[in-house]
């Protein structure tokens, strides 16, 4: 199989820092590779080099005479004054795409539907205002949009960004259907192992290629560090740990394990759980002891007016036991859509709940009710009189630019306790995070937007609060770093809730997953994150039956108000011919002109009476129609019946047109 693209002996430094240094490698025909590494590493420029946008300092870049290269960046190149139509669909009229299955699928899978309509305008939306997230959407369904041939690369670099668990979900298993080949920079180490067949990690200006997709990388690094590494000892416990975690039952991964299984049994034999449940819900009992949270009937909207602000990092109870920043408050919202309608739901000592849900469900607001930076429009949010809640907002605290890293962690604490004897310096948790030797006395103006998370994180972690409520924890975090906190949490007893669009880290940290579904109530899901893609499945079913439904009925009614008109006009002819014919008989047999044989009102009267029966042959249809939606919708899970109902109701509509198409012959 032919390379599309070569790289050799390339090397890449910005300023005295080398980020690639003499790297060779190719991408063939059809591969799926995924890229992983630290944060500043050199994965983006990579692809930047791999799509000829940047020229390497040594070395040469090739690509095949044939080969065309897609790259969706992280900054995307989008016309700021262009639609989502004009920027996705490149002029194509709406009868060219509708019909295409493939364009359907890319709109509804990223855009909510074939006519956007999680967009204000639609289609029509003008792109200048959009958020980066929807931005990120718009990029991806024109790069997916593109002809689909194996002489083609696709460039990926963090396509999961801003995404949600469907989404994210549904461009797993689209870009698996592609014939073209494929790379991708991601953190997300289940869409790694989902997508990919190769896994890339660049490392200290080298790329090390590794078979397979994330879980094979896990292994193969272990063995790399072990006969690699002088700290392997370190580095070793948290691989085994996670390998373990791998092989005993990660969901999506136990049918198809993409690792050598022998060695990995080996390697994991001694390991123990990554978490002792039992002896973490005892010291967490001991912490937080019979409550933590309760919702009492709570109903929660948005609206017009909103009072009270949340911050970065809430830390702390006031008087009566509520966070300090529920004192004095007043409801935040009076009107408009409702994200919790009567819920009533309790977080037990010791809990582990990861909370997913469509975007603009009402996650953050569930953890902002929670730290009382808001409060609910009824019902009641009871706080445990112990509780010590943490937020980890999405967006990054602003930490004074000329403070060193080291003392920025050190004013909260100087040291953390990890329970049963276990603490560590605020210098040992930052080397466990990345902060190493000089790094952690570097200004935290010099740090990236990673690296400033990562600090944000131990922060929270250095303050020791007993609840932790983790608002998308994941975002801008490299996968070493993941994997220490990960760590970290594993040992830490208390209350947590996390809500993110990671998969991987929901099902790594957590116990129980619960959900908002747009409807106002709070579920939980025995299955985890794939029922509730399935539950969204079937809600999608249903709102496009629905959908379909009214506009059938508008169709119906106007097909009906057009028929009636068009019968009135026609007795209204027939009643004039008539007259007419009447004032003029006595002239015409005078004249000797013999009018029209009288049979042709008749026949005009015949032609009334079989429009009548077309229409109630039509109101037959319509309410057979009707009632096929509403078994749609009840039968949303059975794909077998809504296939046959679907079928059915095709053979109905073919019959409607047909009997129209008489009905206005008979009306001419």
């Amino acid at each position: 199989m032919a390379n599309l693209v070569n790289i050799e002996a390339v090397s890449k430094a910005y300023g005295t820092r080398a980020l690639l240094d003499g790297v060779s490698l190719g991408i063939a025909e059809g591969d799926r590779i995924g890229v992983v590494g630290r944060n500043g590493g050199g994965k983006s420029t990579l692809v930047r080099l791999l799509a000829k946008a940047e020229e390497p300092d040594r070395g040469r870049v090739t690509h095949t005479g044939s080969v065309h290269v897609n790259v969706v960046g992280q900054h995307d190149e989008l016309d700021p004054t262009a639609t989502i139509r004009e920027q996705v669909l490149s002029g194509m009229a709406e009868h060219e795409w509708a019909g295409q299955a493939h364009v359907r699928d890319v709109l509804t899978g990223l855009l909510g539907g074939i006519n956007a309509p999680a967009f204000s305008n639609g289609l029509d939306t003008v792109v200048a205002p959009l958020s980066g997230g929807e931005r990120r959407r718009i990029a991806l369904a024109k790069a997916l949009l593109e002809p689909d041939d194996t002489d083609r690369l696709l460039l990926l670099d963090e396509p999961t960004n801003h995404l949600d668990v469907e989404a994210i979900a549904w461009l797993a298993s689209h870009l698996k259907s592609r014939r073209s080949a494929l790379l991708v920079v991601t953190h997300d180490r289940w869409f790694l192992d989902e997508v990919c067949s190769q896994t890339w990690e660049v490392t200290r200006g080298e790329v090390h290629a590794y078979e397979g997709g994330y879980s094979a990388y896990v292994l193969a690094r272990a063995e790399r560090a072990r006969v690699a590494s002088a700290d392997w000892d370190r580095k070793q416990n948290l691989l085994r740990k996670e390998l373990a975690w791998l092989r005993r039952g990660a969901p999506a991964r136990t049918s198809k394990p993409k690792f050598r299984i022998e060695a990995a049994n080996a390697l994991i034999a001694a390991e123990p759980p990554p978490r002792d449940d039992a002896e973490l819900m005892r010291f967490a009992t001991a912490r937080l002891g019979r409550t933590v949270y309760e919702f009492e009937d709570v109903t929660y909207r948005v609206g017009v007016t909103e009072t009270g602000t949340g911050t970065g990092i809430e830390i702390g109870t006031g008087p009566d036991g509520a966070p300090s920043g529920a004192l004095g408050r007043t409801p935040s919202h009076t009107s408009g859509r409702t994200l919790l309608d009567h819920v009533t739901w309790q977080l037990a000592p010791g809990e582990r709940l990861g909370l997913v849900g469509v975007n603009g469900s009402g996650k953050t607001s569930l953890l902002r009710l929670l730290t009382g930076a808001v409060v609910p429009d009824s019902g009641k949010v009871v706080t445990g009189v112990t509780a010590k809640p943490a937020l980890l907002a999405q967006e990054i605290t602003e930490i004074p630019a000329t403070k060193r890293v080291r003392e920025a962690v050190e004013e909260v604490r100087s040291e953390v306790d990890l329970g049963k004897g276990r603490t560590l310096t605020g210098s040992q948790l930052l080397d466990r995070f990345g902060f190493t030797g000089e790094k952690q006395w570097t200004p935290v103006g010099d740090l990236s937007g990673g690296e400033r998370r990562r600090l944000q994180v131990l922060r929270l972690l250095m303050a020791e609060p007993n609840v932790l409520l983790l608002d998308e924890p994941t975002n801008d975090l490299d996968i070493d770093t993941l994997t220490a906190l990960e760590d970290l949490l594993d040992s830490w007893p208390g209350s947590m809730i996390v809500v993110s669009h990671d998969r991987y880290f929901l099902e790594r940290t957590t116990d129980r997953i619960a959900a908002l579904l747009g409807d106002g109530k709070l579920r939980m899901l025995p299955g985890g994150v794939d029922q509730y893609l399935q539950r969204r499945a079937e809600i999608l079913v249903t709102t496009q039956a629905q959908a379909a439904q009214i506009t059938r009925s508008a169709q119906a009614q106007a097909a009906h108000a057009t028929r009636s008109a068009q019968t009135a006009h026609s007795m209204q002819t027939t009643q004039a011919a008539q007259t007419t014919q009447t004032a003029q008989s006595g002239s015409a047999a005078a004249s000797g002109l013999a009018d029209r044989p009288a049979s042709s009102s008749r026949d005009q009267r015949a032609a009334q009476k079989e429009m009548a029966r077309i229409e109630r042959q039509l109101d037959k249809i319509s309410a057979r129609e009707s009632d096929l939606h509403d078994r749609m919708a009840q039968a949303a899970a059975d794909y077998a019946e809504v296939g046959r109902l679907d079928a059915e109701l095709r053979d109905l509509s073919a019959e409607r047109d047909r009997l129209e198409e008489q009905w206005l012959a008979l009306a001419e």
